[in-house]
């Protein structure tokens, strides 16, 4: 019999324990591929709704805990345009309401008619709103697919009850052509923030550097963050600190969890082996191969239950992608990097947890381990 051989006939003679320890791992794999899956589907979310239209970077104001609670007024829209290298900078509004069953987090964008166009709004059919107008609406076109309108019909939500779609448009991406468009005193109006807006969608002069660009800003505006990269959503975004923060530590949590659990049961079936180590300590086996063996076990065991982990955790995703409080926030993607994740996982608890037991098979003596009963 091969090595191999006889790793997996010693796994089949427990069956039970061997089920019991890969649903075990599987468990600790589904919560920490579910947690990174979940949370980088919430944070591509959150970054979408900042980096709607066409901008270089967004300013907002700094360290809310929401970016859509982001308070910019229009004197520092003014502010920040007149900074040196900038070429444009928009005032942009964002809400979200509830405006359907289908549609729980449904946004709202503000936006002056004059500011259409360099905010990279494309109309594809119809026409912009008016100014002041007051029951004037464009939708993406995503949204006006969804709700089954056309340019000239009337909104019968509640929420939106009487505005006319005079327009349908396209942005850059999926959240924005999945939102409706408003004109930008309008919907200040309608959220009670005269004069103020969510964030600036700036884009800069070919010639200038970035970087200085946004640290001019940042220098000349104490209360305003500039940023450009998913990685500094977070200054803008509590809740995206504290998204990634919870993760690692309920990852961590889990991989503990499944260290205990797997190395408990490869103690027990250590001591419940001690005769069997022993006689293949005494034919000649060396401790290098004795310690093989316990780790080529544990290995086993743990990829068995990375599979099933990654399993369970697209079924539990895709039942989270349901519920109403997710619903268009939550958008789950499973790629080659999730199933390294689960497989590192997997492989990380069985190192862990067979550490100590081929330890003590190392220092095994071939005689007491005979005279034991």
């Amino acid at each position: 019999m091969t090595f191999a051989g006889l790793i997996l006939r010693n796994l089949g003679t427990r069956r039970l324990r061997t089920a019991l320890t890969a649903v075990a791992v599987a468990i600790s794999v589904m919560a920490v591929v579910t947690l990174d899956v979940v949370t980088h589907s919430l944070q591509a979310s959150a970054a979408n709704v900042l980096l709607m239209g066409k901008a270089d970077f967004i300013v907002a104001q700094k360290s809310v805990a929401d970016v859509l609670t982001s308070v910019v007024t229009e004197d520092q829209v003014a502010r920040v345009e007149r900074t040196p290298g900038v070429r444009s900078a928009v005032g942009v509004l964002v809400g979200a309401i509830n405006l359907n069953a289908t549609n729980p987090f449904f946004l709202e964008i503000g936006v002056a008619p004059t500011d259409l166009r360099t905010f990279g709004v494309t109309i594809v059919a119809g026409h912009a709103y008016g100014a002041h107008a007051a029951h004037e609406i464009m939708l993406g076109w995503q949204a006006a697919q969804s709700l089954h309108l056309r340019v000239g019909d009337t909104m019968h939500e509640h929420t939106l009850e009487g505005f006319k779609v005079v327009g349908i448009y396209s942005l850059n991406q999926v959240f924005g052509n999945a939102a409706a468009m408003l004109p930008l005193t309008t919907l200040q109006a309608r959220t009670r923030k005269p004069g103020t807006v969510t964030l600036t969608a700036v884009r800069v002069d070919p010639r200038a550097n970035v970087d200085r660009v946004m640290a001019r800003i940042e220098h000349d505006n104490a209360s305003l963050a500039a940023v450009r990269l998913a990685s500094q959503f977070g200054r803008v975004d509590r809740n995206l600190a504290f998204l990634s923060a919870a993760e690692t530590g309920a990852q961590i949590i889990a991989l503990v969890i499944g260290v205990i659990i797997v190395m408990n049961t490869m103690l027990l079936s250590f001591v419940e082996r001690i005769r069997e180590f022993g006689v293949l300590r005494a034919i000649g086996w060396s401790r290098r191969r004795l310690v093989s063996l316990v780790m080529g076990e544990t290995l086993c065991l743990s990829v068995a239950g990375a599979a099933v982990g990654v399993a369970f955790s697209y079924a539990l995703t895709g039942a989270l992608e349901h519920l109403t409080t997710l619903r268009g926030i939550l958008s789950a993607q499973y790629d080659v990097g999730t199933v390294g994740l689960g497989l590192y996982t997997a492989v990380g608890i069985a190192l862990l947890a067979a550490l100590y037991p081929c330890i003590r098979a190392a220092s095994l003596r071939p005689g007491a381990a005979l005279r034991r009963e």
